[in-house]
C-alpha cells in the first residue's frame, strides 16, 4: 500500500526527514555525478531529490502514482509533476535517460508491470536508480517513517528482481545508518553515523540504492497484435465532475466517444 502524498511531504519537512534527504541525496549524486543534457524522471515521491538536477539536465519531470496522490513541484516556476498509472506511463518509448525510483517499489502491488513500463520508456543505455528500504535495517522495522512502510528488500532480492525484469545491476550503495530518532544529538551526528556504518556495518543500512542499466537482447522481432492503451485527457482548471453527471442526466443520453459501437 502506498503512503499518502501528504504524509510523505510532512515527513520531509521535519528535521529527521531533511537529514534523511541529505544522506540519501549524497549517495544519489555520487552514483550520478553528471546528468548534463539528459532527461531525468522521478517516479513515486522523488521530488525531494530532484532539485539538484534541475540546473544541469535537459528536462526533469516527476510522476506520482494515483494510489499515492500528487502535489505540485517545484514551488517556483512551472509545475513539473503529474499523476499517472505506474503501469501505463504517459511517455513515449525510449524517451528518458535516467529514472529515479523513490517510495515506489516497496509499495506498488504490480512490481513487474511497473518495472517493465520503466524499461519501455528508458532510452537505450538508460539507467534506473532504485531507492528502497533495507530489510536488515532498523528503518524498515519502525513505522514512524515512510521507509518503514511497504515491502523492504535485501540487496540480493533487489538485484535478482531487476535481473528478472531485463535490467543489469551495475552498482549498489547504502545510506541511513543513524537510528530514525528526532533527537537533536542524533541528527547533528548523522554524518558520523554514515561514515561509521559504511565502514563497519554496511549490511545494517536503512536504505539500499541499486543502479541498473536497461538490458537489450538481440534476436528477431516478433509481430504482436497492437495493445490498446488508455487515453489521458487534460482536465480544465475549475472542472467539477458533478457538472458532467448533471449533463448526463438532464436529457438525451450521451453517445460514446467514437460513435455508436453497434454500427
Amino acid at each position: 500500500m502506498s503512503s499518502d502524498v501528504i504524509d510523505l511531504r510532512d515527513f520531509y519537512e521535519t528535521g529527521l526527514g531533511q537529514t534523511a534527504r541529505r544522506m540519501i541525496r549524497r549517495q544519489i549524486r555520487t552514483i550520478w555525478p553528471d546528468t548534463s543534457d539528459m532527461r531525468v524522471l522521478g517516479l513515486g515521491f522523488a521530488t525531494p531529490y530532484l532539485r539538484s538536477f534541475r540546473d544541469e539536465t535537459e528536462r526533469v519531470i516527476a510522476l506520482m502514482p494515483s494510489t499515492q496522490g500528487v502535489l505540485p513541484w517545484p514551488p517556483d516556476g512551472p509545475c513539473l509533476t503529474g499523476l499517472a498509472d505506474e503501469t501505463e506511463l504517459p511517455l513515449p518509448d525510449r524517451s528518458i535517460d535516467r529514472v529515479l525510483l523513490v517510495h515506489a517499489l516497496e509499495s506498488t502491488e504490480q512490481v513487474r508491470a511497473s518495472l517493465r513500463e520503466i524499461w519501455r520508456i528508458l532510452a537505450d543505455g538508460g539507467r534506473l536508480l532504485v531507492v528502497a528500504p533495507n530489510r536488515r535495517g532498523i528503518w524498515a522495522r519502525l513505522e514512524r517513517t515512510p521507509f518503514g512502510q511497504g515491502r523492504p528488500y535485501t540487496p540480493s532480492q533487489l538485484t535478482r528482481l531487476l535481473r528478472d525484469n531485463m535490467y543489469t545491476p551495475l552498482q549498489t550503495a547504502t545510506a541511513l545508518y543513524m537510528p530514525p530518532f528526532r533527537s537533536r544529538f542524533v541528527l547533528r551526528s548523522a554524518p558520523a553515523w554514515e561514515q561509521l556504518g559504511e565502514r563497519w556495518f554496511p549490511s545494517f543500512a536503512g536504505v539500499l540504492l541499486v543502479e541498473a542499466a536497461k538490458q537489450i537482447y538481440g534476436g528477431s522481432a516478433i509481430r504482436q497484435a497492437p495493445v490498446q492503451r488508455r487515453t489521458y485527457l487534460a482536465v480544465p482548471q475549475g472542472f467539477r465532475p458533478h457538472g458532467l453527471r448533471a449533463m448526463a442526466h438532464g436529457g438525451k443520453k450521451a453517445a460514446p466517444i467514437g460513435g455508436d459501437p453497434r454500427r
